[in-house]
C-alpha cells in the first residue's frame, strides 16, 4: 500500500512555484498541493483508517517522512530561499516551526475535509497566520525581544 501511495504522489507533482513574493508562492503552492493532494490525502486516510498502517508497525508520520522524503523538504525550503534571497524574509530569525506551519495546516484540513482547500482558507493561513507570525519574529529578534508571543498583533509589511 505504501508504495501505491508513493507511486500516486509522484504522479501527481506540485510545481514549484515562482511569482516574485513570498506570499504569491505560497498562495500557488498552497494551492496547488490542495487541489492534487486532496485525492491522495482520501486514499492515505483509508488506509490509514483501514489498520494498514498500524500493521506495518509505522506511525502516520513515518508513513508522511516515508511518502513525502526530503523532495518536500526541499521544495518548501526553495519557496523560503527565495524569498530570503529577495530580502523578504530573514531566515535565520524564523523557527522551523514556522516556515513548516502552512504546509501542515493544509495537509490537516486535507486530511479532515478529503477535499481541496477552499482559497479563503488559504488566504486565511497565509495572511492572518503565518505572515504575522514571520513579521513578530523577525521584528522581536531586531528589537531584542525573546518572546514574540507576548506582542500585540501587527499587520505584516510582507503583503
Amino acid at each position: 500500500m505504501l508504495a501505491a501511495l508513493e507511486h500516486y504522489r509522484s504522479g501527481h507533482p506540485v510545481d514549484l512555484p515562482d511569482t516574485g513574493t513570498l506570499r504569491g508562492d505560497l498562495l500557488a503552492a498552497l494551492t496547488g498541493m490542495g487541489d492534487a493532494r486532496a485525492a491522495f490525502f482520501a486514499v492515505a486516510a483509508a488506509t490509514a483508517f483501514s489498520g494498514l498502517v498500524a500493521g506495518a508497525g509505522l506511525t502516520p508520520a513515518q508513513v508522511r517522512d516515508r511518502i513525502i522524503g526530503n523532495q518536500r523538504l526541499s521544495r518548501v525550503r526553495a519557496i523560503y530561499q527565495r524569498a530570503h534571497d529577495r530580502g523578504e524574509i530573514d531566515l535565520e530569525q524564523i523557527p522551523s516551526s514556522v516556515l513548516a506551519m502552512p504546509f501542515d495546516l493544509v495537509r490537516h484540513d486535507l486530511l479532515m475535509d478529503l477535499k481541496p482547500l477552499k482559497p479563503t482558507r488559504i488566504q486565511s493561513i497565509i495572511d492572518e497566520l503565518f505572515l504575522p507570525l514571520v513579521h513578530n519574529h523577525q521584528t522581536s529578534r531586531e528589537l531584542g525581544q525573546p518572546h514574540p508571543a507576548s506582542r500585540s498583533r501587527r499587520r505584516s509589511p510582507l503583503r
